[in-house]
């Protein structure tokens, strides 16, 4: 049922946020609907933030059509499996387990979005205004930087390039996932993975922020995927060190802007405040 289509992963995904928010400040998870638009009110930048972040993501949505329009052709999958040869298909024999996969399945389909989305809504309820535009900056900066690699440096997933020997796991618990969830992701979208970066921002993130429970949540998330992104057969090695290595600078960057806008809207506002006559 969970994998019917798009629109139930959608449902679901949005029934995980409020659950995961509820569940870990152990509060009104709707309530962070009420403190953004305080937040988005009280702050011009963070509507240009969210502006921004939803620019990038139609971005990466429009990005195969993109591509098709520039007429790239270039494929970069052989240099890779040059680089780590048979790793993937041995991890996937290694592991591999009926009862595993729908597990690994949720994490890689729902759990991604989820903890991103869910991430705002913790922070916001812990007012945490640090982390909130830290989180913003990090998922522009990761999308921004990734979009360029799929353009010019296309890798196909593992499955698909036969000498890998490696079999497509995810279809044995989301049968129509090629027909549904492909349009959102290309086959040729690998380096550097962003299930990696996200995951792994989100958990970066979450380390910094000072919320035990939610540290908790997202290393557990982040460590599933990662693992997820071989055993699924989706993922080369060379995605996830590069998808690493991009959370770890996402993250540094988010704060450091964070911190720099933050910073401005304390100055302005004091500015402001002394300019108001006393009346």
């Amino acid at each position: 049922m969970l994998y019917q289509s798009m629109n139930t992963v959608s449902l679901f995904t949005v029934i995980m946020v409020f659950l995961l928010i509820g569940l870990v400040t152990r509060r009104n998870p709707f309530a962070p609907i009420v403190y953004l638009a305080k937040e988005l009110l009280r702050s011009y930048k963070l509507v240009l933030l969210i502006a921004g972040m939803s620019g990038v993501l139609a971005l990466n949505k429009y990005e195969l059509q993109i591509e098709k329009n520039l007429h790239l052709t270039s494929d970069f999958t052989g240099f890779v499996y040059g680089l780590e040869g048979h790793f993937v298909q041995e991890l996937q024999h290694l592991f591999y387990a009926p009862w595993l996969t729908p597990i690994i399945v949720f994490f890689y389909v729902f759990m991604l979005q989820s903890v991103l989305a869910a991430s705002l809504g913790v922070y916001l309820m812990d007012k945490n205004r640090l982390m909130v535009y830290a989180t913003c900056y990090a998922v522009i900066l990761n999308y921004a930087i990734a979009i360029p690699f799929y353009l010019y440096f296309p890798v196909n997933e593992v499955w698909s390039y036969a000498p890998a020997g490696v079999r497509f796991v995810m279809l044995d618990v989301f049968p129509r996932f090629e027909q549904e969830y492909r349009a959102l992701s290309g086959l040729n979208n690998c380096f550097p993975s962003l299930h990696t970066s996200i995951s792994l921002t989100t958990a970066l993130l979450a380390l910094r922020s000072g919320n035990r429970r939610w540290m908790m949540v997202t290393a557990i998330s982040a460590a599933v995927i990662i693992f997820g992104i071989f055993y699924l057969g989706i993922h080369w090695l060379t995605d996830m060190v590069g998808g690493t290595l991009l959370a770890i600078l996402s993250s540094s960057l988010g704060v450091q802007l964070a911190k720099l806008t933050l910073r401005e809207n304390e100055v302005a506002l004091r500015v402001e405040s002394e300019a108001t006559p006393i009346r």
